[in-house]
C-alpha cells in the first residue's frame, strides 16, 4: 500500500466497498487539538488588535515634594564645645525643643557679661552723643549771638558814618562861609587902607579892619582843621566797620569750627554707638546659639557628634534629623531619548519596594499594587548617572499611598503614553522603535488657540 508501483491497485479497484478501508479512508484524526488550533488562532488575531498602553520604565527613589520636608542635618553657625545632650537617637522632637547645649572656645566670648559690658559701654557713647549734641547746639546759639551783635555793631558804626558826614557837610558849609567872611574882611581892610592912605579914614579904623582879617583868617583855618577831622571821622567809621567785619568774622569761623568739630566728634561717637548696638546684638544672638534647637517637627536619626566636651568648627554636622510629617514623591530617572515623552500633568504607575504587586505595563488598569502619581517637574539638565530626573507626586484622583512609606526607598515606575493595537506594539519592538511622539491633548488645544 505505499503506492510505489506503477499500476496502483485504487486505479482499477474500488476500495471503499471493504470495510478496513472505510475504518482507514472517512476517520478524523486530531479533531479536538485541530479545533482548539483554530480557537487559539482566531484568539491570537483578535488579541492583536486589543489596545495596548505605551509605557517608559524605570527605577527611583522615594522623596518629598518641597526640599525643606528633606531629611537634613543640624549644623553650629558658631564653632563650641558640646556640655549636654536633651535627646536621644529616635525621640521624637518638636518645632524649637532644645537638642543640645553648646559652650564657647573662644577665649574673647568667655566674659559671662559680655552683653552687659558691651550695653554699658553703648550707653556711655551714646551719653557722649548727647553731649556732643548740646555743645552743637550752644554754638549754633553762639554763631547766633555773634551775627546779631555784628548787625547790630554795623548798624552803630552805619549810623557814626552818617553822623560823620552830616559833620562834614556842616563843616564843608562853615568853611565856605568862614571864607566868604575872609573875603569880605579883605575887602574891607583894602578899603580901609585906601581911605587912610587918601586921607579919608583913620588909621584905627585900618587897624580894626586888619585885626578883623586876621581873626577871620584864623577862623578860616580852623574851620579847615575842624574839616579835616570830620573827614577823619568818616574815614574811621569806615576803617571801623571793615575792623568789625573781620573780628566778627573771625569769631563767627571760630565758633562754625568748633561747631563742626563737635559735630564731627558727634558723627564718629554715633558711629561707635551704632557699632557697639551691633555688637551687642552679634553678642545677643550667639548666646541664642549656645542652645541647638529642632528646626521643624521631626524625629532625631543619628547623633554625627557623640559624646560630651567634643570641639567642632562652624559648619559641621551635629546631628540628624527627619521631618514628622511630609509630602511624598518619588524621583524617576528617565532616557534622554524618551525625555520629550514626558510632559507635566501626565499620569504614572508607581510600584514601591517591599509591596507586592502584579504588573501588566500595557494593561495599567489590571495591575494589582501599582499607585498612581502625576508628573509635576522636569529636570532640565542631565544628572550623573546620564538620565534626566522627573519628580513624580500622588495622584489625587487614585488610591493613597502607603502611609508605611519612607523616603528613601526604591520605586519601579511606569509612565503612561499613547495607546496602540498590540500588533503595532509588537512591530515596534521588533524594530526597535521608540514609543511614538505625541503631545498631550491639552497641550494640543493651548497651542491651537
Amino acid at each position: 500500500m505505499l503506492n510505489i508501483s506503477k499500476n496502483p491497485i485504487n486505479a482499477h479497484v474500488d476500495l471503499t466497498k471493504y470495510k478496513s478501508a472505510e475504518r482507514v479512508f472517512d476517520k478524523t484524526y486530531y479533531k479536538y487539538f485541530n479545533r482548539f488550533l483554530w480557537v487559539f488562532a482566531i484568539v491570537g488575531i483578535i488579541i492583536l488588535f486589543l489596545p495596548w498602553t505605551q509605557n517608559i520604565t524605570g527605577r527611583g527613589n522615594v522623596t518629598t515634594l518641597t526640599p525643606d520636608q528633606r531629611p537634613q542635618t543640624i549644623q553650629s553657625q558658631i564653632p563650641g564645645r558640646i556640655e549636654q545632650w536633651f535627646v536621644r537617637e529616635g525621640d521624637a522632637v518638636r518645632k524649637g525643643d532644645t537638642i543640645m547645649k553648646i559652650s564657647e572656645v573662644k577665649s574673647e566670648y568667655f566674659d559671662p557679661d559680655l552683653v552687659e559690658r558691651t550695653a554699658q559701654q553703648r550707653d556711655a557713647k551714646a551719653f557722649s552723643v548727647v553731649s556732643y549734641k548740646g555743645k552743637v547746639d550752644a554754638q549754633d546759639i553762639r554763631i547766633g549771638a555773634l551775627i546779631k551783635e555784628r548787625r547790630l555793631k554795623l548798624e552803630m558804626a552805619e549810623n557814626k558814618i552818617l553822623q560823620a558826614l552830616l559833620k562834614v557837610r556842616q563843616d564843608s558849609m562853615d568853611l565856605v562861609a568862614a571864607r566868604t567872611n575872609l573875603r569880605i574882611a579883605r575887602t574891607k581892610y583894602v578899603r580901609s587902607d585906601s581911605l587912610f592912605q587918601d586921607g579919608f579914614a583913620a588909621l584905627k579904623n585900618v587897624e580894626d579892619a586888619k585885626v578883623k582879617l586876621q581873626e577871620t583868617e584864623a577862623k578860616e583855618t580852623s574851620q579847615e582843621a575842624k574839616l579835616l577831622r570830620s573827614r577823619n571821622e568818616v574815614l574811621n567809621s569806615k576803617i571801623q566797620i571793615s575792623t568789625l567785619k573781620a573780628e566778627y568774622a573771625d569769631k563767627i569761623s571760630k565758633a562754625e569750627s568748633e561747631k563742626f568739630s563737635a559735630q564731627s566728634s558727634q558723627f564718629d561717637s554715633e558711629a561707635q554707638v551704632s557699632k557697639l548696638e551691633n555688637q551687642v546684638s552679634n553678642y545677643t544672638i550667639r548666646n541664642g546659639l549656645l542652645y541647638i534647637t529642632a528646626p521643624y517637627d521631626g524625629f532625631i536619626n543619628k547623633a554625627i557628634r557623640g559624646g560630651i566636651g567634643q570641639t567642632f568648627k562652624e559648619g559641621e554636622e551635629l546631628v540628624g534629623i527627619m521631618p514628622a510629617n511630609i509630602d511624598l514623591a518619588v524621583e524617576m530617572f528617565v532616557e534622554p531619548i524618551d525625555l520629550p515623552l514626558v510632559h507635566k500633568g501626565e499620569k504614572v504607575r508607581v510600584q514601591f519596594d517591599g509591596w507586592p504587586a502584579i504588573i501588566f505595563s500595557g494593561w495599567p488598569n489590571v495591575s494589582y499594587g501599582t499607585y498612581g502619581a502625576e508628573v509635576v517637574a522636569i529636570e532640565n539638565f542631565i544628572s550623573a548617572n546620564g538620565k534626566f530626573r522627573v519628580l513624580l507626586a500622588p495622584d489625587e484622583d487614585d488610591h493613597k499611598w502607603p502611609k508605611d512609606i519612607r523616603a528613601g526607598s526604591g520605586a519601579y515606575t511606569m509612565a503612561l503614553l499613547e495607546d496602540v493595537p498590540i500588533w503595532f506594539e509588537l512591530w515596534r519592538q521588533l524594530n526597535g522603535f521608540p514609543p511614538n511622539y505625541y503631545q498631550p491633548v491639552d497641550a494640543g488645544k493651548s497651542k491651537k488657540k
